[in-house]
């Protein structure tokens, strides 16, 4: 009985033998098929910024709220603030940062910044840097108040529109952007210059990108 039962068993090898080969071969070609299904056709790359400037043409309301509440802006260099015959403009250099072009998310950094002053209390704003790769697309920088480093702040919440965002290898455009005052920073300006009349939500200006791309050309 005992040698029946390996005789069987010797027997079918050969059948089950073809049957594994068949069932491997088959997993194998779905694998690859899977694995083509999930692989992008291309891959875009992403860039480093090298330079440029972000300017942003200040609203009226927001002009007319700091000179109502005493509040007097400078531009920290190389940053610049203009009076132009579209209203006043602030600029600041483009710095170092990252640009993916497939899905257009990027971290880029400035130089300069903004000060506000009203009397013995000075708000220093600096090293601002645009972060559109997470969900809330927003402007942060570092809040000093009379020389006392406060740390990175969200500033201004950024709102696009599904065209205001462009590139190519070279250059990244970002155009007609709304800038409003963040949660973060009505707070902190209410409690440095002991007011309540920094809102969030209140607009700040409309803002623009221009952002030249390290690319590397095969």
């Amino acid at each position: 009985m005992n040698f029946e039962t390996k005789r069987i068993a010797v027997n079918h090898l050969p059948a089950i033998s073809r049957s594994v080969r068949k069932m491997l071969s088959v997993a194998a070609v779905g694998l690859t098929l899977a694995a083509a299904a999930v692989t992008p056709a291309t891959a875009a790359p992403t860039e480093a910024t090298r330079a440029g400037v972000t300017s942003v043409r200040l609203s009226a309301d927001f002009v007319n709220a700091l000179s109502s509440l005493n509040v007097t802006p400078a531009p920290i260099a190389p940053g610049r603030l203009m009076s132009t015959r579209r209203g006043v403009v602030a600029s600041f250099p483009i710095t170092a940062g990252a640009v993916d072009l497939g899905t257009v998310k990027a971290e880029i950094g400035h130089e300069g910044g903004l000060s506000l002053t009203a009397g013995s209390t000075s708000v220093e704003l600096s090293a601002f840097i645009i972060d559109l790769a997470g969900n809330r697309p927003v402007l942060t920088g570092l809040v000093t108040v009379n020389d006392s480093l406060l740390g990175r702040v969200p500033l201004f919440d950024l709102a696009l529109s599904s065209n205001s965002v462009s590139g190519n290898d070279d250059l990244l455009k970002v155009n007609n952007v709304a800038l409003t005052l963040s949660q973060e920073a009505a707070a902190a300006l209410n409690s440095v210059f002991n007011v309540t009349a920094f809102v969030p939500g209140f607009r700040i200006g409309t803002g623009s990108v221009r952002a030249i791309l390290e690319f590397e050309r095969p």
